[in-house]
């Protein structure tokens, strides 16, 4: 039995295969995932960036951007969505290289729907628990968990929404986040 949270997890379904990308839609909604499609590597970036969703399934081998090196360029930007790679090759050099390049998890085609959600699932589990430790940046410590925020070691007193905006910016430091993108993270919406 899955437990579904408040709010079901993202996930981005990156795959040329316009019959396999409709498959994954319908199978993983039923699992309790909210779901967008991409149909190649660079589109892939592109709504990644947009969404921020909170996981994403990958085929390997894809025109132009191959499923490895959207992976590269991900882990370069010092991004840690989780990413499970679908792939029909079954080579043990084929599931390292794709671990190697930041991949967390390698599924081989064909495979059983319930199993991709449930590895799915954990993936977003530990990303979310990971997610949940304090984060420290300078003399700023932001608890998740206890969702307090200081600075020096006084209490910042922050509403609801400027917590979700400031750990939503904490967990994305270095990036550039659009109105958007800080609407659906921190209001989940993206109208505004």
């Amino acid at each position: 039995m899955i437990i579904i949270s408040q709010q079901a997890a993202h996930a981005l379904v990156v795959d040329d295969d316009r019959g396999v990308r409709q498959a994954l839609q319908l199978g993983l909604t039923l699992e309790g995932f909210e779901v967008s499609e991409a149909a190649d590597g660079q589109a892939a970036l592109n709504r990644i960036e947009q969404l921020l969703p909170s996981i994403v399934v990958l085929d390997v081998t894809m025109p132009g951007l191959s499923g490895v090196e959207v992976v590269r360029r991900l882990r370069a930007q010092g991004r840690t969505i989780p990413i499970c790679m679908l792939s029909a090759r079954d080579e043990v050099e084929d599931r390292v290289a794709g671990l190697a390049a930041g991949a967390d998890d390698y599924v081989v085609k064909p495979f059983s729907l319930a199993e991709l959600a449930a590895r799915l699932h954990a993936l977003v589990r530990l990303h979310q628990s990971s997610a949940r430790r304090p984060l420290l940046l300078g003399d700023l410590t932001i608890e998740p968990a206890r969702r307090q925020a200081s600075r020096g070691g006084h209490d910042l007193g922050l509403t609801t929404r400027e917590f979700d905006l400031l750990l939503t910016l904490a967990q994305h430091a270095g990036q550039v986040l659009s109105r958007t993108q800080l609407l659906a993270r921190v209001c989940g919406s993206s109208s505004g």
